[in-house]
């Protein structure tokens, strides 16, 4: 009996250190978690085609002052080998490093079409581990095997037909054949996964047994279809089935076909609309099928009787053929698809696609004339109109996108090109409904003709419209960025700017959704951190920079718009500040995600681009282009009318130079640096030479944009900075803090106001509707930013290239900031200003390392900042405060103060603070 209690005690004890072990392991474990992976920048991406894809992750931990100290990644060709933790493609060990983003794959080569699982855990400086990450996967591309895939097509274009590049009305570009493709085929096993790769030029829109493929809107991106293509690839495991399968697909015109007929910015025709396609299926007992692309799929004339991407699209349901999305479809009068070329080179489409996201439903319904209906959808956004009527077979129903009301309250789409219209005939069978797949617009209103809205009068029993909407259209680049403060108007200009952002986020930063839909290349790096602070955009930079690769000269010109679809002349072709972005995206595409991948894919463009640059140059001084577009002078706006061209092109130069010389340095070749560094001191020495008004310490005339640029990109010698700064608020107090300064200098103002702390003068200058700017616009009706300070109406209202004040909104009022020389923001500056009449702000950003926070309040003299610091980072905390103030950290009284810049700093690891300031 008394061994029996003994052993029972043993047990027990054995039992509890047991329990003891494992709770002290939950607890070590639970310290540091891994989450939010992601390979080349997104989550579980399809169409991986890079063989080495960078690997990332955030670090989520209760403690604080956590860093990685090391990480161990598992990467297997099955989820099954993944979970006995088992990386049989790729088992990094345990790597003592710090870095959770961009590391590279270095495993077994990587096959196409294969799909890879990985995991992480890491170890942290507080001696904690984590438990593995939750599995996350990738799958590679075709890698160029498309197994025999063909491009096909309804007709082929005569290659005599062609017009290339487009240029205007020079070439009538007329074609009314828009196809449908259809291809039967049977699955005679148990599928494991299915993958289809697929383009379609210039859009597609693919089905599976009657239902579309994915969730994406006018597919694939754009390009310069001379160069490439792109492909999508979607996983239809779940929709494909054993037995009868059939694929449907409709094509559209996009920028690969454009007709001459209604408004046209320009005409092209690279081919007639065409497809490639192969469906890759892996089936349960190891055996693979491939269906491809090829002359036994069937081909006709389908539903849509025009597309183009200025002037719009007809739809005629007549001529639907009910069914031929679905297998047992008799196609027998249909001809078999004709054998095509098409772009040699076809690249997986790897940044965020289109889709279709808000629904506006109309504010108001009015009657202007007769036979006319407008419809105000009560914001100005990208986007395609959705139509619900009933009536008799026949009938057409024709909706005009527009921006702006004529004074008789019809749409007016004169400033931007007309006409434009999508025109719907009926099939006379209930309800129907239709919206555009093959085109978007910018606009607010839709005039509806031919119907009449339901429960009005309607003598001549015309169609009956039961729904007008609007369908918000832009990149899906997920939302990574917020902000609010207590000014009314500022909040009201962040949603004025957002929308323009929104509404130009698409394939490439367009300038506008209507007019043009052009790559205007200025604004992605001068708006691009404004961009950056709201969406994910990583993916996308790097198809830009693709674009411009693809859109230089063989004399090294970067062209102002890429793709460069029309060959614009003079300097709407050629401008530094505009083909600079071929340098500057890329550098803050590393400033901001540390991907040095970019950089050196981009970097034979950048020295190309910089020794056509020195070709231009006299004696060191670029002066050709449009310098600091539509700023405000006596003039309507267009080309830089204060600030001398030479100035913001021989800056940008500058510019160009000396983070090449970063560049070069980060590339590992330091004589390709010395040489950009010792051409840029002599462009300094020039610039100064020929600008620089030493008695008045100037720039040029002292326009705001000639001496910020100047400030800005380090143009200035040190021991004058403090002047021209100085020049700055004094030529803003001087005209009552009125801006002048356009598309290209209103960033540079900004950021060196900023940076000096002068936060004060910005409020000053934006916190009024008086005078042209945000809240004039706002005052004027805008619910999108417009083109000109003016919100000029012979101009676009949605355009986003002087949406700088975004970037300020964050750094600024509320404070969120890279530090000096801090790469993907692993070092933080959390500096918020109090400026004006705001006392409370609040942002959030998800940066790559985590999400950041700053919020703050000012209450009867006390001063309350919020801030969270992601893991695997620290920083510097800036708070409004003197040495004489009472400064509690997270309830706790600081004690030492370190001051700098007028405020107290407070350095801080990762975690959660609440710092209060009492008293000066």
């Amino acid at each position: 009996m008394r061994q029996t209690k003994t052993f029972i005690a043993a047990a027990t004890k054995k039992v509890l250190i047991a329990f003891g072990l494992t709770c002290m392991l939950t607890q070590l474990y639970a310290q540091v978690k891994v989450t939010a992976l992601k390979c080349e920048y997104r989550e579980n991406p399809l169409g991986i085609e890079t063989l080495n894809p960078r690997l990332s992750w955030q670090l989520r931990s209760q403690q604080q002052n956590v860093l990685q100290t090391a990480y161990r990644i598992l990467v297997a060709d099955n989820a099954a080998s993944l979970a006995k933790n088992i990386g049989n493609v790729w088992d990094s060990k345990k790597v003592l490093s710090d870095a959770s983003i961009q590391i590279r794959y270095n495993g077994a080569k990587l096959q196409p079409t294969k799909v890879y699982y990985w995991k992480v855990m890491v170890w942290d400086n507080h001696k904690n581990v984590s438990a593995w990450s939750v599995p996350a996967n990738w799958q590679m591309s075709l890698l160029g095997n498309w197994n025999g895939a063909s491009w096909i097509a309804y007709e082929r274009l005569a290659d005599n037909q062609r017009f290339l590049p487009a240029q205007g009305d020079n070439n009538p570009v007329k074609n009314k054949v828009l196809p449908i493709l259809r291809k039967e085929f049977t699955v005679k096993k148990t599928i494991k996964r299915a993958t289809v790769y697929v383009a379609g030029l210039g859009h597609f829109e693919l089905s599976l047994n009657g239902q579309k493929v994915g969730n994406h809107f006018m597919d694939a991106g754009w390009v310069d279809y001379e160069k490439q293509a792109l492909y999508v690839t979607f996983d239809i495991t779940k929709d494909l089935k054993q037995g009868n399968n059939v694929f449907g697909m409709m094509l559209g015109n996009g920028f690969y076909y454009v007709p001459d007929e209604r408004y046209h910015k320009l005409t092209v025709a690279y081919g007639y609309p065409k497809m490639i396609l192969r469906t890759s299926i892996e089936f349960t007992d190891g055996s693979t099928e491939n269906i491809i692309s090829d002359d036994s799929w069937k081909a006709t004339t389908g539903p849509v009787t025009y597309s183009s991407i200025y002037g719009g699209e007809d739809y005629n349901a007549m001529l639907e053929q009910t069914g031929w999305k679905m297998s047992g479809f008799n196609d027998s009068a249909w001809k078999n698809a004709l054998v095509v070329d098409g772009p040699e080179k076809l690249t997986s489409q790897t940044a965020t696609a289109l889709k279709i996201f808000d629904t506006f439903t109309p504010k108001k319904i009015s009657q202007p004339k007769k036979g006319v209906w407008v419809y105000d959808l009560g914001q100005n956004a990208s986007g395609i109109p959705k139509l619900i009527v009933k009536g008799k077979a026949g009938d057409t129903v024709i909706m005009k996108p527009a921006e702006l009301l004529a004074n008789d309250g019809t749409i007016t789409t004169q400033p931007i090109g007309t006409p434009v219209f999508f025109k719907y005939t009926l099939k006379g069978s209930g309800t129907e409904s239709w919206q555009p797949q093959f085109m978007y617009y910018g606009f607010r209103y839709i005039q509806v003709e031919g119907a009449v809205p339901e429960g009005q009068p309607n003598p001549d029993h015309l169609p009956v419209v039961t729904g007008v909407f609007g369908l918000h259209t832009r990149n899906s680049a997920a939302t990574i960025g917020s902000f609010s403060c207590s000014n009314e108007l500022f909040n009201k200009t962040y949603k004025l700017i957002d929308w323009a952002i929104r509404s130009n986020t698409s394939s490439v930063f367009t300038d506008c959704p209507h007019r043009e839909k052009l790559g205007w290349l200025e604004e992605a790096h001068l708006v691009g951190p404004s961009i950056r602070y709201n969406y994910d955009i990583a993916s996308l930079c790097r198809k830009v920079v693709k674009d411009m690769i693809n859109a230089q000269t063989p004399e090294g010109l970067v062209t102002s718009t890429a793709p460069e679809y029309a060959r614009f002349g003079g300097p709407f072709r050629d401008s530094p500040e505009w083909g600079s972005n071929s340098i500057i995206m890329p550098w803050y595409m590393y400033e901001w995600y540390g991907d040095q991948d970019v950089l050196e894919e981009a970097y034979p463009m950048m020295k190309r681009y910089l020794a056509y640059l020195e070709t231009k140059a006299k004696n060191h001084i670029l002066s050709h282009g449009l310098g600091d577009w539509y700023d405000i002078g006596p003039k309507e706006p267009g080309p830089s009318q204060l600030t001398p061209n030479g100035v913001t092109a021989t800056a940008t130069y500058y510019y160009d130079l000396t983070l090449m010389a970063k560049i070069a340095i980060l590339l590992g070749k330091p004589l390709d640096a010395d040489a950009y560094q010792e051409l840029a001191i002599k462009v300094k020495k020039a610039y100064n030479t020929t600008f620089f008004k030493d008695k008045t310490k100037q720039y040029a005339g002292g326009s705001q944009t000639a001496n910020a640029v100047s400030v800005y990109m380090g143009l200035v010698e040190p021991e004058n900075k403090a002047a021209v700064i100085e020049n700055i608020v004094k030529e803003l107090k001087g005209r009552n803090n009125t801006l002048t300064a356009g598309d290209i200098g209103y960033r540079y103002l900004l950021r060196v106001l900023d940076d000096a702390g002068r936060s004060d003068v910005i409020y000053d200058m934006n916190n009024r509707s008086d005078v042209p700017g945000y809240g004039y616009q706002l005052a004027k009706g805008a619910t999108a930013l417009t083109e000109s300070w003016q919100g000029a109406e012979n101009a676009s209202n949605n355009h986003f290239m002087l949406g700088h004040l975004m970037e300020w909104f964050y750094s600024g009022l509320a404070g969120i900031r890279p530090a000096a020389h801090s790469v993907g923001f692993r070092q933080i500056d959390i500096r918020p200003e109090v400026v004006g009449d705001v006392n409370a702000a609040k942002a959030e950003y998800v940066s790559p390392y985590g999400l950041i926070k700053s919020e703050w309040k000012l209450v009867n003299g006390t001063f309350e900042l919020k801030t969270v610091i992601p893991a695997n980072t620290s920083a510097t905390v800036y708070l409004p405060a003197t040495s004489g103030s009472r400064i509690t950290q997270n309830g706790k009284n600081i004690a030492s103060k370190q001051l700098k810049e007028g405020k107290v700093l407070v350095e801080v690891g990762s975690g959660e603070y609440v710092f209060t300031v009492k008293g000066k």
